[in-house]
C-alpha cells in the first residue's frame, strides 16, 4: 500500500459537522510508530487539515491505528499544550477530566474479532447494517432524525449522535451505551 491520501476539505466538512468555528479540537494519531503518540490542539479547522493532509506521507502516520479528532468540547487551556500545531512524543493527551461538555455520545460498532484482525467485508457489512439498525431503533423511541451521524471506520461503523449534556453527566452517557449495547 503506498501514503495515506486525505481530503482537505473533507476533513474540514468534518469539523464542521463535529465542532463550531472557534472551539479547541485535539488531533491525535496513537502508535504512530517511533513517533509514539502525536498530537495538537487546534482552535483553526484549516490549520488542522493542513496538519493531517502534511502527515500524509509520514512513515509514522501511515503505520499508525488510525487519525482522530476530539468530539467532545474541550478545555481552551489545552491550547497551550501545543497551539495549532502538533508534536510528536506527546505524553499528555486530552483525558475525561479535559472534558467540559458533551455534545456527542460515541456509539462505535466493530466486530467482534481478535485484536489487530481486520473485519472481513461481511464483518464489515454487518456492523454498517447494526448501526442503521440502533439509528432506526433510536428514532422510534423518539430521537430526532437529524441527530446521527452514519460513519464507516473502515472495519465497522461509527454512529455519533448529537447531545448537550453537561461534562458531570452523573453516568448518563454510560448507561445510554449500555442500553443500546
Amino acid at each position: 500500500t503506498g501514503p495515506l491520501s486525505f481530503d482537505r476539505s473533507e476533513i474540514i466538512r468534518a469539523l464542521n459537522v463535529y465542532h463550531k468555528p472557534g472551539d479547541v479540537v485535539e488531533l491525535r494519531i496513537p502508535k504512530a510508530g517511533r513517533a509514539r503518540t502525536i498530537s495538537g490542539y487546534f482552535h483553526g479547522f484549516e490549520l488542522l487539515a493542513d496538519s493531517v493532509v502534511g502527515l500524509s506521507d509520514d512513515r509514522d502516520v501511515n503505520g499508525a491505528g488510525g487519525v482522530y479528532i476530539t468530539l467532545n468540547q474541550i478545555d481552551e487551556r489545552l491550547l497551550s499544550r501545543s497551539q495549532n500545531h502538533y508534536k510528536r512524543y506527546a505524553e499528555t493527551t486530552t483525558s475525561d477530566g479535559d472534558i467540559i461538555r458533551l455534545s456527542w455520545l460515541p456509539i462505535d460498532l466493530d466486530p467482534v474479532r481478535p485484536t489487530g484482525i481486520s473485519s472481513s467485508d461481511e464483518e464489515h457489512k454487518a456492523a454498517l447494517d447494526k448501526a442503521l439498525e440502533v439509528r432506526d431503533w433510536l428514532i422510534g423511541r423518539g430521537w430526532p432524525v437529524g441527530a446521527f451521524v452514519l460513519g464507516d471506520s473502515g472495519n465497522g461503523g461509527h454512529l455519533p449522535v448529537k447531545i448537550d449534556l453537561e461534562s458531570s453527566d452523573s453516568g448518563l452517557v454510560e448507561r445510554c451505551l449500555k442500553a443500546i449495547d
